[in-house]
């Protein structure tokens, strides 16, 4: 699926759930990397960023191997750090999407894979 689209989905799964979400940077519409900050609100805000998975997490038997699966890269950080964290991966990768979802209960709605 174009991350465009792929994109387009999340945002509607979790508007449909009553949570808020946005497109922080728009990247490439056919494949770009999609991370995905989530937000619990607030004035102090703990934020988390959700990265694309390696392939060596994934696995190549997984049925679902072609499903976007997302690694925790932070956790319970501020804002800045979330900027930081994707102004770096943005000078390595210009074609990246970033999304930001807040919800009060911090559901990130996608698929987030373990280290095991």
């Amino acid at each position: 699926v174009k991350s465009a689209i792929w994109v387009s989905a999340l945002l509607r799964r979790v508007r449909a759930a009553g949570a808020f979400a946005t497109v922080l940077h728009s990247g490439a519409e056919e494949a770009g990397a999609v991370f995905v900050v989530v937000s619990r609100g607030g004035l102090k805000a703990s934020c988390e960023l959700y990265a694309p998975a390696p392939q060596s997490l994934v696995g190549d038997d997984d049925a679902s191997a072609h499903d976007r699966r997302f690694e925790q890269r932070l956790e319970d950080v501020d804002e800045d750090a979330i900027g930081k964290a994707l102004a770096s991966e943005r000078r390595f990768d210009p074609d990246l999407w970033a999304v930001e979802i807040e919800d009060r209960d911090g559901r990130p709605f996608i698929e987030v894979v373990e280290e095991t």
